[in-house]
């Protein structure tokens, strides 16, 4: 049986790229435009995962994937290209009938870089966790099993997991294009092997406490911060492997005090991204209230 091979094909439309196959895959024509409208599609439920597509066609001996802006095709387009093209050798079902059973969807994890040089973002096709956790070293890293093992690299300095995806921090001496292949190598069949990512008690920075404190019988202001962070903030930092917490609104002073984690954690774009993004957007949103925002680093 021939193997299956993807030649890739811009469009017309920059955020669309084809993925066309050397013979037929499927009869008739799919388009779906979320993970729910999947619900037949291994494949296409697989690729949902990825927090940049938006829409994946499915044709005759074409797969064509729309992006979200969050991420530009010249930097992961060849890793995309050779996770359909294992899935396709698997091999596997582009489209079950009705009455087909579901196929289990192989693991598959991909590299992208982030704005902090010094951190790397490692995304899964599959849920990982359901809540966010940041390890500064290994004795924090005890109830997390993943994180315990990405510690014994010597390059590993942090890790940060999320719900699809982990972030690394490597130490400086360490160079990413060395090390990406063995990190994600690694990572992969961790998540394959079925192995636990981070036990239900997993200890959170000693700052955590501080920050659900903080977050109880919160005033007006600090209301509508939250929100505001939640709703525009956290998914763009996100995509690019951190987070942001809100930890304190001081009204006397109107400083709005915030935790950055993961990639956003010592990257240098960060003052900026405060500064000019954040703390204008809070200003502007509730007039009056908002001096300054800071990063609180632990």
């Amino acid at each position: 049986m021939e193997t299956i091979s993807l030649r890739i094909e811009k469009t017309t439309t920059d955020t669309i790229i084809k993925f066309t196959a050397n013979e037929v895959l499927i009869s008739g024509s799919y388009q779906f435009n979320n993970i729910d409208e999947a619900k037949n599609s291994p494949l296409a439920q697989q690729l949902f995962h990825l927090p940049f597509v938006k829409q994946v066609y499915i044709s005759a001996n074409f797969i064509a994937v729309e992006r979200f802006n969050i991420v530009e095709w010249s930097d992961v387009q060849e890793e995309l290209k050779e996770q359909i093209e294992i899935y396709l050798n698997n091999p596997g079902v582009l489209v079950l009938e009705e009455n087909e059973p579901q196929q289990k969807i192989p693991v598959e994890v991909y590299a992208e870089s982030t704005p902090n040089p010094s951190v790397q973002k490692f995304v899964a096709n599959k849920k990982l966790v359901e809540t966010d956790f940041e390890f500064k070293d290994k004795e924090e890293a005890k109830n997390s099993p993943l994180a315990t093992e990405l510690f014994n690299f010597e390059y590993v300095k942090e890790v940060f997991i999320s719900e699809n995806y982990v972030s690394i921090t490597k130490l400086e001496t360490a160079d990413w294009g060395e090390i990406t292949v063995e990190v994600r190598s690694f990572i992969r069949q961790y998540i394959a092997d079925g192995k636990t990512i981070a036990s239900i008690n997993a200890q959170q920075k000693k700052h955590t406490q501080t920050i659900e404190e903080a977050t109880t019988n919160l005033d007006d202001v600090s209301k509508q911060i939250i929100d505001l962070l939640d709703q525009y903030v956290k998914p763009a930092v996100a995509a690019d492997g951190g987070n942001i917490a809100f930890q304190s609104y001081d009204a006397t002073t109107q400083t709005v005090n915030v935790i950055l984690q993961g990639a956003c954690s010592g990257c240098p774009s960060s003052t900026i991204t405060l500064k000019n993004g954040i703390e204008n957007m809070l200003k502007q949103l509730i007039p009056g209230k908002i001096g300054q925002v800071v990063a609180v680093n632990y």
